[in-house]
């Protein structure tokens, strides 16, 4: 009994170092082509930045004369006032190895600050739409919201009350026209979205 017990012991420790080799020669591949892409990305030359994909906000869409009484709106408005004459592009997905790679090294700063213009433009959208609905103004929300999706925002949210807007219009079928940007982000967030729009068709059924 003692022997098979040993043998099983003996089986099971090699079996953990083999995998484990086996792990570790994973890791130092994915290391090693890392650390080939950033020097490839370091040593790319600057590249034109006319060509990427700007988003302009559409200015008519924004109510500013609305709840102009609530402290958080003023704070929306600036903000928009602000994003307005910046360059924004939305680069979710995107590492700085990839950028580099892409536009050059030297633009590394720029193309980071025109990306972080976009992650304030969607929190923003998402959060001035919520205000806006929670305080009746559902047409305006539903406008904010449908531009940030526009966009190729991954914020959840957004889709989650952009579904419950529809919905409450008794327009369904336009959750399915959200199908094929959910499908095309680039984010870790992608799937949480599909479920999102797949639950809300559903529950409209």
């Amino acid at each position: 009994m003692n022997l098979i017990l040993f043998a099983s012991t003996l089986a099971l420790v090699a079996a953990i170092y083999i995998s484990s080799a086996r792990n570790r020669k994973t890791d130092e591949a994915i290391q090693r082509e890392y650390w080939q892409r950033e020097r490839a990305a370091n040593n790319t030359r600057r590249k034109p930045l006319d060509d990427l994909p700007y988003i302009k906000l559409p200015m008519d869409i924004f109510p500013m004369e609305l709840l102009t009484d609530i402290p958080k709106v003023e704070d929306y408005r600036q903000i928009i006032l602000t994003l307005k004459d910046l360059p924004i592009v939305n680069f979710t997905g995107l590492s700085n190895t990839d950028l580099k790679l892409q536009y050059g090294a030297p633009n590394i700063s720029l193309l980071t600050s025109y990306d972080q213009n976009y992650t304030l433009l969607a929190r923003t959208l998402q959060q001035w739409a919520q205000l806006l609905y929670d305080n009746g103004f559902t047409s305006q929300a539903c406008q904010l919201l449908e531009f940030s999706v526009s966009t190729g925002t991954d914020v959840s949210a957004t889709y989650r009350l952009l579904c419950k807007i529809y919905q409450e219009q008794g327009a369904p079928e336009k959750i399915k026209r959200l199908y094929p940007v959910a499908e095309g982000l680039n984010s870790a967030m992608k799937g949480t979205i599909v479920r999102i729009l797949q639950e809300s068709g559903q529950s409209s059924d």
